[in-house]
């Protein structure tokens, strides 16, 4: 009887929760995957070993999906000579990230490829398969598939529906 009361609550309309943790990548994710990226426009700085990528920008590594109004990439200068290594993206406006049946919104976007994390600010929604929740931010560990949701926490569950299952 108490988990119908919990899912209950968790079907309220503003429901606010400072922290939740949710299942995040269903399917395993490669970081070491050659990240491949297309857009209208391409600014290079090689001195400071940057990429300045714009208009609708998409981006895939794997089964990784983003996409954007704008893609900074960051190479790797630690090396003794230019490898071409993506070590960190920002993507900026209208920011979307897929990873199998797990899809989030938000309006910025970091994501740290070596250490497989991605972290996204301003009306972030994720959507695991009929269930939504939406917050502030969103904090993903792709090596742990799990995701932290931070910021008046809102959710809607769907009974008998599983996180990351299909429709």
């Amino acid at each position: 009887m108490r988990w119908h009361w919990a899912i209950f609550v968790a079907m309220l309309p503003g429901l606010a929760l400072a922290q939740a943790e949710v299942p995040f990548g269903g399917l395993s994710h490669d970081a070491s995957l050659p990240v491949e990226i297309t857009a209208e426009r391409l600014d290079l700085d090689q001195a400071a070993g940057s990429a300045v990528f714009s208009g609708a920008v998409k981006v895939g590594q794997g089964t990784l999906r983003l996409a954007a109004d704008r893609v900074e990439v960051f190479y790797d200068q630690a090396a003794a000579e230019p490898t071409g290594k993506v070590q960190r993206m920002i993507a900026t406006g209208n920011v979307t990230l897929a990873n199998g049946t797990e899809a989030a919104e938000a309006d910025n976007a970091v994501y740290e490829v070596a250490a497989g994390t991605i972290a996204m600010d301003g009306n972030v929604l994720l959507t695991q398969g009929q269930n939504a929740l939406s917050s502030q931010t969103l904090n993903i560990d792709l090596n742990k598939g799990t995701g932290q949701l931070e910021g008046r926490v809102q959710t809607i569950f769907v009974p008998g529906s599983q996180p990351g299952a299909a429709p």
